[in-house]
């Protein structure tokens, strides 16, 4: 393995620098507010250097948005580490993750509005978090499989199934719209959850 070498970890230590300012001011005040010379004169530096590092606003938005996403992957990679069975981490999972989700789009707007965004015009960066998301979801089914909790072929496709029944519950817009019309949705999502269970082949 090569070593890096003292520029390329400044290069970084830089990038990682510009990013932190810049997700302060993405949740104090959004990301569509923030411009590129608010983040260089927090830094004490010119937009051209800004862009040394990152060549376009969009990179850095992107990059802020990435943060953001995974935080919720490790939140989720936690409890699927849970010493717990297999059914009782998948709803824990899901219930968890949508309370994530539904305090992220009450308390946290402007993280919640860049996700959005993510999410409506199909980022890389949130296609590859569903996916990780989705991976999780179906290493918590294969154990569940293996301990004969869970009875479906396969995990994979289990996975898709779950990650479709729970899209109302996780999908940035449709938690936002149902938050506004005063929904339960913790209650909704205990009545699906059975269902998902139910479909894994798993008495509840």
């Amino acid at each position: 393995m090569s070593r890096r070498t003292p520029r390329e970890i400044d290069v970084d230590l830089s990038r990682e620098r510009i990013l932190d300012v810049a997700e302060k001011h993405f949740r104090r005040i959004g990301y569509q507010k923030t411009s590129v010379a608010d983040i260089a004169s927090c830094l004490g530096m010119s937009t051209a250097n800004i862009y040394r590092f990152f060549p376009s606003r969009a990179v850095i938005n992107r990059s802020i948005c990435g943060r953001f996403l995974a935080e919720t992957v490790q939140f989720a990679e936690s409890i699927a580490q849970m010493q717990a069975p297999s059914s009782e981490k998948l709803a824990n999972l899901l219930t968890d993750f949508h309370r994530k989700r539904k305090t992220t789009a009450i308390k946290e707007k402007p993280v919640h509005e860049l996700i959005v965004t993510a999410t409506a015009e199909n980022w890389v960066i949130a296609r590859a978090h569903s996916d990780q998301i989705s991976a999780i979801i179906e290493t918590i089914v294969r154990e569940g499989v293996e301990a004969h909790e869970f009875g479906v072929e396969d995990a994979a496709q289990a996975a898709r199934n779950v990650m479709s029944a729970f899209m109302p519950f996780y999908h940035p817009v449709l938690v936002e719209q149902r938050v506004r019309n005063g929904e339960d949705t913790e209650a909704g999502l205990r009545d699906q959850i059975p269902f998902i269970m139910k479909a894994l082949g798993c008495s509840v």
